[in-house]
């Protein structure tokens, strides 16, 4: 069963999320990031030729013809084809694919809005029995 990782109170998703999508890649293979809209997959695909400073994260778009052999997607369709371990949602709710992943990382702000809404996917998880852990990152700027 897929295992749920919620990261709260954070003072930046993208940051947050950059830094899990290393970690993730180094320690999984393969990761798909779901964003909101085609304005925020183009903001953390931009961040991503940045963060981290000294590396590279190999990334592509869901419709890229290297998206099957690339081991990071960030896109904002509502589809997963493909291999992937591990999914990082930046979307306002759960997918309807994420249960085809061994772990999800969920991101939510300090901003009330997310945070609602970060309730409401937390809300949606625990009624379907799935495992959630959760992280206070509220102490780490």
């Amino acid at each position: 069963m897929t295992t749920i990782d919620f990261y709260t109170r954070c003072a930046n998703r993208l940051e947050v999320a950059a830094k899990l999508v290393a970690k993730a890649w180094a320690q999984h293979g393969s990761v798909r990031v779901l964003t909101a809209d085609e304005t925020a997959t183009a903001e953390f695909d931009r961040l991503l030729w940045v963060v981290p400073a000294i590396g590279f994260l190999p990334h592509c778009r869901l419709g890229s013809p290297l998206a099957a052999e690339t081991p990071i997607v960030v896109d904002h369709v509502l589809e997963h084809q493909g291999p992937a371990a591990v999914l990082i949602n930046l979307h306002p709710s759960p997918p309807p694919f994420f249960s085809r992943f061994e772990r999800v990382a969920e991101i939510v702000s300090r901003d009330e809005s997310d945070a609602v809404s970060g309730r409401d996917r937390f809300r949606f998880y625990r009624e379907r029995g799935y495992e959630l852990r959760t992280h206070d990152l509220s102490g780490r700027g």
